[in-house]
């Protein structure tokens, strides 16, 4: 009888919780051999083993095998639960240690008592097993999206009721600020992580993600499922507004049109679904500029002065339009700065346009003070867009003879002056760097300048100990030292000795 009772045990369980049948029958085992351990006095260790057809279960105590404990005059530490090698080798010559040592007792009846062990048990292990094929199931949906309905609000926090028993968790921050949701509404988002945890949420939601939007637009605009638009990009302030970048595989299909709709109709609906986030669909491009310029819409941008080493663009925009580009709160900046990549500054036109003739006026006077050329060259080389002496001396020589009036003859000198003037940098550099550098006392002592303190340097002059050794006349020498300045720098640099 108990052995029906087991397979039938094991067929509800396994039907109701659509579960396979061996976890039952192993939770039942756990079961099983709960109650027969509540039988020994002592610790032991009991295996239970349930024939999967007939119901029919053994019961097998277990020892494991090991060597002779020291610490306990050559007996074993536990005795239930542990036997030594050679007293195991009496039944089994080929037996190892760390092997096991069974032998069959006297099983446990599965009725009320064992059932009533047997059931937090196999609550448990169904449980688990639930929750693992929740999360083998979703897993690979990681980045699709859900829809649900909302089971409870919980602090800002919602779950939400996938169907078939499954939860899913939309922490606070994951939900779009301030958006109005009630308990029984359908809601969608993305499936961001999926987690085996013992309690809690495993499936986790976001409705702030700028996936959420790739995602509604994937599924709103049939060209884009179609391969025929990629979705480049986004960007998104949750709940308020949202950037898109979207370009055209077919030539012949307008992008940004098709993802807004007939009267806007595609863009509305993903609008609707995001709480009324307004969202502008922005056209890529393969010109980083360009795509800058595209992302800042609606501002109209003047000019722009790309950093490549900073990875950053200043744009230039007309006064009136600069509280348009920068946004509300930064808003349109900051979202074109996260669809891009780029650091963007917008800054006011005529204030960029007198920077940037400042630094033209710069680079000219660097031209003509290195390269020893007069105003109009100079000028020239900076219209063309030569910004260092270093572009000059290896720019190909083809190029420079583009430029209207400059012959072969100028380039070449222009070109020698130019490697002429980096070689001088260079071993000047060098010698600063391999010339002595006065010590951090001698550069603080009064009555001592900067300048005097490196030509002392220069000289073997490092310390103030190395100045107090000095007389008047061998300090006469340097630029800026009479006898009476001489005579106090020594006296001062040798107060240390009178202190002493």
């Amino acid at each position: 009888m108990a052995n029906k009772e087991i397979l039938l045990v094991v067929e509800v369980f396994s039907n109701e919780k659509e579960i396979d049948k061996d976890v039952v029958f192993q939770a039942i085992e756990s079961a099983l051999e709960a109650a027969t351990i509540k039988r020994y006095p002592n610790q032991v260790k009991i295996r239970v083993s349930i024939d999967r057809k007939t119901g029919d279960y053994s019961t097998f105590r277990q020892w494991d095998v090991v060597d002779a404990n020291e610490n306990c005059a050559g007996d074993v530490e536990f005795p239930t639960t542990q036997v030594l090698l050679e007293v195991a080798r009496f039944e089994d010559p080929n037996i190892q240690i760390g092997d096991v040592v069974e032998e069959e007792v006297e099983s446990v009846e599965f009725g009320r008592i064992a059932a009533q062990h047997a059931k937090q048990t196999i609550i448990h292990k169904v449980r688990e097993a639930e929750r693992k094929k929740i999360v083998d199931a979703y897993y690979p949906r990681i980045g699709e999206l859900v829809t649900g309905i909302i089971k409870r609000i919980e602090k800002g926090s919602v779950y939400m009721d996938l169907g078939g028993h499954v939860e899913a968790f939309i922490a606070r921050e994951d939900m779009i600020p301030r958006e109005p949701v009630r308990v029984g509404d359908r809601i969608r988002g993305y499936l961001k992580d999926v987690r085996l945890e013992q309690r809690g949420p495993q499936l986790f939601v976001s409705r702030t993600d700028p996936e959420l939007l790739m995602a509604l637009f994937r599924l709103e605009v049939p060209e884009v499922g179609e391969g025929m638009i990629s979705i480049m990009g986004a960007a998104r302030d949750p709940g308020s507004r949202a950037k898109l970048a979207v370009k055209s595989n077919d030539p012949r299909l307008d992008p940004v049109g098709s993802c807004v709709g007939m009267r806007g109709s595609r863009v509305q609906s993903v609008t609707n679904e995001l709480a009324g986030e307004r969202i502008d669909i922005i056209l890529w491009n393969v010109s980083e500029a360009q795509f800058v310029i595209n992302a800042m819409s609606p501002a109209e941008i003047q000019s722009i002065i790309v950093d490549e080493d900073k990875h950053s663009m200043d744009l230039a925009v007309n006064s009136d339009n600069l509280s348009q580009a920068i946004g509300r709160g930064g808003q349109n900046v900051r979202l074109a700065t996260q669809l891009t990549g780029w650091e963007l500054n917008v800054i006011d036109a005529s204030k960029a346009e007198l920077n940037s003739e400042a630094e033209a006026n710069k680079i000219k006077q660097l031209f003509i003070d290195q390269l020893d050329i007069d105003d109009d060259i100079a000028s020239v080389l900076v219209e063309v867009g030569f910004n260092t002496v270093e572009e000059i001396a290896y720019v190909p020589v083809s190029e420079m003879m583009d430029i209207d009036g400059f012959d072969e003859d100028l380039v070449n000198e222009l070109r020698s002056r130019a490697k002429d003037a980096l070689l001088i940098s260079a071993i000047a550099a060098e010698e600063e760097i391999d010339s002595p550098q006065p010590a951090d006392d001698l550069l603080a002592m009064e009555g001592m300048d900067d300048e005097l303190a490196f030509e002392l340097a220069s000289q073997g002059i490092i310390t103030m100990d190395d100045l107090a050794e000095q007389s008047v006349d061998d300090l006469l020498g340097f630029p800026g030292i009479n006898e009476e300045r001489a005579a106090k720098l020594i006296m001062k640099a040798r107060e240390p000795w009178f202190a002493e």
